[in-house]
């Protein structure tokens, strides 16, 4: 009778015990409470950096107008932009502001930042944020 027992307690069974299953379960939890706001904050700077790349692509293409342009002046229209192969991305809005027939001002919102607004100087030549809601610092 205690061989009988003793055989039975020798044998193996497969399967894993339910404190291993929570053990398991909690830091697949705790690495998705990790990677989750990580992965969103990629997503916003890749946002970002789409708005400011259509900024400066629009500014190329200002520049490449204005010396094809037979006035020798900068264009206020996409229009125009777009015969010098700009492109817009179908989720960024780029608006020419302040046109003078020496300097420019472009500015660009992208659908996914909820009305933040970029702007391209010609005279700075850099883009950058400046507000919310269309906010334009030309």
């Amino acid at each position: 009778m205690f061989r009988r027992f003793h055989e039975k307690l020798q044998e193996k069974e497969g399967g894993f015990t339910l404190i291993e299953l929570l053990v398991v379960i909690l830091i697949i939890a705790i690495l998705a409470a990790i990677a989750i706001p990580v992965f969103l904050e990629q997503r916003k700077k890749g946002w970002v950096s789409q708005a400011e790349s259509a900024l400066k692509n629009a500014a190329t293409a200002e520049e490449s107008y204005l010396t094809s342009s037979p006035i020798g002046e900068y264009t206020s229209t996409l229009a125009d932009l777009e015969t010098e192969g700009f492109k817009a991305a179908s989720d960024v809005t780029l608006v020419p502001l302040h046109v003078a027939a020496d300097s420019y001002c472009l500015t660009a919102t992208h659908d996914q930042l909820a009305g933040r607004s970029f702007v391209y100087k010609s005279a700075d030549g850099t883009p950058e944020e400046v507000g919310v809601d269309g906010a334009t610092a030309c």
